[in-house]
């Protein structure tokens, strides 16, 4: 497998814009604008297989899903459970700009890492490709700005979008690595989070009606 065939150009620039993406999902604290934000990644995560599915057919039915998934379920039960709680994000652990420092720390040194690594990484020779390298470079880092969302963020709604952009890492990897294989459309098929997601924001909502938090911290305490 190689470039050919493929939009070199616009795959690297869809692929860069989610790095943008990813960080206003993670950093606002409006959270109607980090849900919009996811939103737009979801969408090139859309274009991003469309865009590989030029050397592999089978990638259109995943475009289809993630779609359905992705762009419109997804951002539905998030704009779904804002409103039903609320519209701010609740107090991170760490505070605005020192986050804002260590987001962007973390966004320049994995995706320069992983694409100065790339072929120890990823032992393909597709990691070669310079659109390749690109590709899971911004995976890796995409993967590693959802982590530090989940483990930093207080606000529920931060820990489903943190969840929802491991996913999409994942499947950056996936369709840059192996795009060519019809299987990759099924494997990017049935990992889908939807239902999780759905579920984590369904169980939340009803947290926050009976006890008015949607604190992941204080969460823990009701257990007890």
């Amino acid at each position: 497998m190689s470039v050919v065939g493929l939009n070199v150009d616009l795959i690297r620039v869809l692929s860069l814009t989610l790095l943008i993406t990813t960080l206003a999902a993670v950093e606002s604290r409006r959270l109607r604008v980090a849900a919009g934000a996811y939103c737009a990644q979801a969408l090139l995560i859309v274009g991003l297989i469309l865009s590989f599915a030029a050397i592999n057919p089978a990638l259109y039915w995943w475009a289809g899903t993630a779609f359905v998934t992705k762009a419109v379920l997804t951002p539905l039960f998030l704009f779904w459970y804002i409103r039903k709680t609320r519209e701010t994000e609740l107090p991170p652990l760490i505070g605005f700009a020192p986050s804002i420092v260590i987001a962007a720390v973390l966004m320049v040194g994995f995706f320069q890492l992983t694409h100065s690594q790339a072929d120890l990484l990823a032992p393909s020779p597709l990691a070669r490709e310079e659109v390749f390298r690109t590709n899971l470079a911004v995976a890796a880092t995409v993967f590693v700005l959802g982590l530090y969302a989940i483990l930093s963020r207080r606000d529920a709604v931060k820990t489903v979008i943190g969840l929802c952009l491991l996913e999409n890492g994942v499947h950056l990897s996936l369709v840059s690595l192996v795009p060519g294989l019809p299987e990759t459309a099924l494997f990017g098929i049935a990992t889908e989070v939807v239902i999780t997601a759905f579920l984590l924001l369904y169980v939340i909502a009803g947290v926050y009606q009976q006890f008015g938090t949607t604190d992941t911290m204080a969460m823990r305490e009701l257990r007890g």
